[in-house]
């Protein structure tokens, strides 16, 4: 049986950094581990029409940074930034430690597999067709720039009475090899018959390594032409 890795954890720490960034003594850890679930969690319900796929989170001894990637900032900030400072103080009273929040704007949304998972889910929860919805999702995908994607459905699919597993792929999803940027997300399709596993693989490309080019240019031996020597 094949063994299936995450492919976001497979590559942060090595081409990815980390989403929840500080460092804690081991008696501290937990507490401050389940801080950040509590922060990912209410965010992600409060806001759920707001397509928020990651949530970064960094702590220093006065304060905790919160940065919100989202498809629609406009839905958190509200008028005159109002909403904002809501969340604040809610997340303050949640957590007890001073908060600062941070939101940047997603330009495509149509490359990040968590919302591409996210609209596959809200479609077939309206009782759309899968095999439908799977291929409309795709070719946005390739239209938005991606070198592939991959959309994995997994449940009662169409009202059957057995579960079973659908999978389309357009392009390439090279999942091993470390320098493909690939995005990964996972959401659950509410349907009446059940609920419907949506996992999707996008590649990006390659990461930009500019160090190793310098250094393969440097290291490349010159193009002078031999001198002759007459004897």
């Amino acid at each position: 049986m094949g063994q299936k890795v995450n492919p976001i954890g497979f590559r942060t720490g090595i081409m990815l950094d980390w989403k929840s960034r500080w460092y804690a003594s081991k008696r501290d850890f937990a507490e401050l581990l389940l801080e950040d679930k509590k922060i990912r969690d209410y965010v992600t319900k409060k806001y759920k029409f707001a397509g928020i796929p990651k949530v970064e989170i960094e702590r220093t001894r006065d304060e905790v940074k919160v940065v919100l990637h989202a498809a629609r900032p406009g839905v958190i900030i509200g008028r005159k930034g109002q909403q904002v400072e809501q969340l604040q103080d809610e997340l303050q009273n949640l957590i007890g430690r001073r908060i600062n929040i941070k939101i940047e704007e997603i330009s495509r949304p149509e490359l990040q597999a968590h919302l591409v998972a996210e609209d596959i889910a809200e479609q077939l929860g309206k009782r759309a067709g899968f095999r439908r919805t799977m291929k409309r999702a795709m070719e946005q995908t390739m239209e938005a720039g991606a070198k592939g994607i991959k959309i994995e459905l997994a449940g009662r699919l169409g009202g059957a009475e057995m579960a079973r597993r659908e999978k389309q792929i357009t392009g390439s999803i090279p999942l091993s090899t470390l320098r493909a940027n690939i995005d990964y997300g996972f959401v659950e399709a509410m349907t009446p018959q059940g609920h419907i596993g949506v996992q999707v693989w996008i590649n990006k490309g390659m990461f930009e390594d500019d160090t190793d080019g310098a250094d393969a240019q440097e290291g490349q031996t010159s193009k002078k032409p031999k001198r002759s020597y007459k004897r």
